[in-house]
């Protein structure tokens, strides 16, 4: 299905509903009523989906009633108001448009069902049943509306417009916010990937700083996210636009969505590993034989074992450092042991000390320890943005390079984020009323953080690269909103490839050097450290 929606030469007329979605595919049955009963129980459990009159809040429903008499234009714009990091990269929105917008969108069984719905929800009639019909007999079931937007993957300085919606047909001027509760869905991925850019430029940092090559940072960063977020579509979305920074996910749901959405035969790779079932199985007294298993079943690439099922100082120590020695260093591709519990910078430095008793590193032209090729680490558990940093000061300060560890991330990649976190806002700033232009804007006396903007809204950037919002009729050189949808057509197809180009760190965003440690874990002092050697006879 996404081989066949890549290669449509229309791509005005994509929309991932018309091909074999990863969220409505049904299981093969062998009859062809058993099919279409599959067919039909999936399709029921879709809530409003390929309804786009319910995909809005209730109360948007009445709001055709609100705008003054002889209203024709309504324009709005998204942004990110502010937030955690001062550079949103932009992501997600033709996602959006190619499921949910393009083509005939609107037909008169759909005005029917959501007459009926919304008439039991608020106990009287007043959904827009003329207004909709109007869409399908003068439009063919196609919305008249145009979408100016920011080249996906670009880092845009927040509180700048990212993507403008106005009405095209002046007798419809209520359908740009009905829309409003769909397209702030960007949120999601664009907080995603300006979370995952964020930490690939901490990692970047390091690379500079501890080793001699930064050409492993797309791999730097792995997605173990997929049974964290709240749905199969989300993992699909947030997976996806963390691929915009990494190549590296056990979200198979986001490659999928890359060959439907985005033109990408493969977004991301993965390796053979171990979870702690098929370790723990083999029984606590044949920890090692459950070790040696991997490296038998997997005797080339890179497999990766999780290693704390008891003991984790004990199997880098003896059961991978001693037993199985012989076996990892002969190996073609390195073993990556997983720790997956504890203080996570305690666990990384004393996992590379016991593993460099045994596997001797060398060292870097910058001055600090590596591991043997055959032999890595990842560091699964409590992964987060905080967290890398301090795990890559400890590093530092013992003397690893970074070079030695991949991270992996679940939870906070994917899921512990939220609106707010960008401070991402969808507001009408323009609006033409009896023949009438009007600046159109909220500034609350309580919250000055929420002062809206006003106006027809342009994107422009100077000659260094910098963003700034202005009035379409102050704009100096080309508007970096480029228009992608008009009138239920996808005008600009974006490839993954582009949008990673676009998304792609610059020198000066890794080029400084990470800043030091504030202070020192009890764990990680001289004293408690030549005490833990001592103990484990390295």
């Amino acid at each position: 299905a996404g081989q066949q929606l890549c290669a449509r030469s229309d791509v005005s007329g994509v929309n991932i509903r018309t091909s074999t979605s990863l969220f409505t595919m049904s299981k093969r049955s062998k009859s062809n009523e058993d099919e279409a009963g599959s067919a039909a129980r999936m399709q029921a459990l879709q809530p409003c989906d390929d309804n786009i009159l319910l995909v809005t809040d209730s109360y948007k429903v009445s709001h055709h009633q609100q705008y003054p008499p002889n209203t024709t234009r309504v324009f709005s714009y998204f942004e990110s108001r502010g937030g955690e990091w001062q550079q949103p990269v932009f992501f997600g929105l033709q996602y959006i448009i190619k499921k949910w917008l393009v083509g005939p969108v609107v037909t008169r069984e759909k005005i029917a069902q959501a007459k009926e719905i919304y008439q039991m929800h608020f106990g009287q009639d007043i959904f827009n049943e003329a207004g909709w019909l109007q869409v399908v007999e003068k439009h063919g079931g196609r919305l008249p509306l145009r979408i100016k937007a920011v080249l996906e993957g670009t880092p845009v300085g927040y509180r700048n417009v990212l993507f403008t919606v106005e009405n095209t047909d002046d007798s419809l001027p209520w359908l740009t916010n009905w829309f409003e509760t769909l397209l702030v869905q960007v949120w999601y991925p664009m907080t995603v990937a300006t979370n995952s850019r964020e930490q690939k430029k901490i990692i970047a940092k390091f690379l500079h700083e501890t080793s001699d090559s930064m050409d492993s940072l797309p791999f730097r960063l792995h997605d173990f996210g997929f049974r964290g977020v709240s749905s199969v579509e989300s993992a699909a979305i947030g997976g996806l636009a963390h691929l915009v920074n990494f190549s590296g996910t056990d979200t198979i749901a986001a490659v999928v969505l890359g060959r439907q959405a985005y033109s990408c035969p493969m977004a991301g790779f993965s390796v053979p590993a171990a979870e702690h079932s098929t370790i723990t199985t083999w029984g606590r007294e044949h920890e090692k034989e459950a070790f040696a298993n991997m490296l038998k079943k997997f005797p080339t690439g890179i497999v990766a074992c999780v290693s704390d099922s008891y003991n984790i100082w004990n199997a880098c120590r003896y059961n991978w450092g001693e037993f199985l020695h012989s076996e990892i260093a002969g190996r073609s591709g390195p073993l990556v042991v997983r720790p997956d519990s504890g203080d996570p910078p305690e666990v990384v430095v004393k996992c590379l000390e016991l593993l460099g008793h045994n596997f001797k590193p060398s060292v870097n032209t910058k001055g600090y320890k590596v591991l043997p090729n055959c032999i890595r680490l990842i560091q699964g558990d409590g992964i987060n943005i905080e967290s890398v940093m301090k795990i890559l000061q400890y590093m530092r300060k013992f003397g690893w390079s970074s070079e030695n560890i991949t991270f992996g991330s679940g939870g906070a990649l994917l899921q512990k984020l939220n609106r707010d976190t960008l401070k991402c806002a969808y507001k009408c700033s323009f609006a033409t009323v009896g023949g009438e232009d009007r600046p159109v804007f909220k500034e609350p006396v309580t919250d000055a953080g929420k002062v809206s903007k006003k106006g027809r809204l342009a994107l422009q950037k100077d000659a260094d690269g910098v963003f700034s919002t202005v009035d379409e009729k102050k704009l100096v050189g080309e508007d970096q909103l480029v228009c992608v949808f008009e009138n239920g057509r996808l005008l600009i197809d974006q490839s993954l490839e582009d949008v990673r180009k676009r998304a792609s760190l610059a020198a000066a965003d890794y080029e400084t050097h990470a800043p030091q440690l504030n202070n020192v874990d009890e764990w990680a002092t001289d004293a408690a450290m030549a005490k833990w050697r001592k103990e484990w006879k390295i």
